[in-house]
């Protein structure tokens, strides 16, 4: 099965047209965007559509906790010496890097 499509309607349109668009989703054949006077206010997917949206979105939230606590740890440095730190662990990682190269070689 391929990707579902995406289909904005006008919100009129989905009442008459609601358990069409039911099946369409359920079967994985579209995505809906339901619009009123021209603006999306409201989507119909698969139930498997929004199970993986609410998997990103904790994932996505997981992965911003670990940003926030690593900015954290260098919430007293300045820009300048985290640039500074970080071109320098970069630099001897490679160093590292080339030496390991050198010496299988």
């Amino acid at each position: 099965m391929g990707r579902p499509v995406t289909q904005t309607i006008k919100a009129s349109e989905a009442r008459q047209t609601f358990s069409q668009l039911l099946n369409r989703a359920v079967r994985g054949e579209a995505r809906v965007v339901v619009e009123k006077s021209g603006i999306p206010v409201a989507a119909i997917i698969s139930a498997r559509d929004l199970e993986w949206l609410q998997r990103y979105e904790e994932e996505r939230e997981q992965d911003f906790k670990i940003l926030e606590e690593f900015g954290a740890a260098f919430k007293d440095e300045s820009p300048a010496e985290i640039e500074r730190q970080v071109t320098k662990a970069i630099s001897e990682a490679r160093a590292k890097s080339r030496k390991r190269t050198a010496r299988s070689a």
